[in-house]
């Protein structure tokens, strides 16, 4: 005798059951296609199109093979937004420093130029070869003969004064509120003073 078919609001309930019993699968399947923490992500989805799409399954034994689909094409759309997003930000790198920066940096440059003129030979050599040429405050120090610490501080004393005279000289450019001056990291201690001027 044959059993009488299901009604889709009877078989939700008996299809969730089955696909929440192999959640631990589903998600060891995603973790080793996209890593653990957009597996769980794509799984809830996943889980979404379960209730919209639930009553449309024609037979039980399929639910699991259903959703494993689900699971495959999500991974796809997952990688495929990734790319799309890391396309627009190269892109959007690419084309940063031509729509701006320049400008910044000429503007910066004109007035800095000038600044570094006014101050100490030290805070204008320490700021010229930290800040402008890149090298490291430890190589700094090792040049002037003196330690990283010392350097440090030289360093720091040189960028609030470049400041303050920036503001005196360009203080249009700059706009009446100064940014947050850090001093960088010294010997792999970070100072995380901060100071207003």
């Amino acid at each position: 005798m044959l059993e009488p078919q299901a009604t889709s609001t009877e078989r939700i309930p008996r299809l969730t059951t089955q696909l929440l019993e192999q959640r631990s699968a589903f998600l060891r399947f995603l973790a080793a296609k996209v890593g653990p923490a957009a597996a769980e992500d794509i799984l809830q989805s996943c889980y979404l199109k379960l209730v919209e799409k639930g009553p449309q399954l024609q037979k039980d034994e399929s639910v699991v093979s259903w959703f494993y689909t689900v699971l495959r094409h999500a991974t796809v759309d997952y990688y495929r937004r990734n790319a799309t997003r890391d396309r627009a930000h190269e892109q959007f790198a690419a084309e940063a420093p031509v729509s701006y920066e320049t400008e910044v940096k000429a503007n910066v440059c004109q007035c800095l130029a000038g600044v570094l003129e006014t101050l100490k030979t030290e805070y204008r050599d320490a700021l010229q070869a930290v800040d402008l040429d890149g090298r490291s405050v430890a190589e700094y120090a090792n040049s002037e003969g003196t330690t990283s610490n010392n350097a440090g501080v030289r360093l720091h004393r040189a960028r609030k004064a470049a400041a303050k005279r920036l503001t005196q000289v360009c203080g249009s450019l700059l706009g009446t509120q100064m940014p947050r001056l850090h001093l960088p990291e010294i010997g792999g201690v970070r100072d995380r003073r901060v100071s207003r001027l």
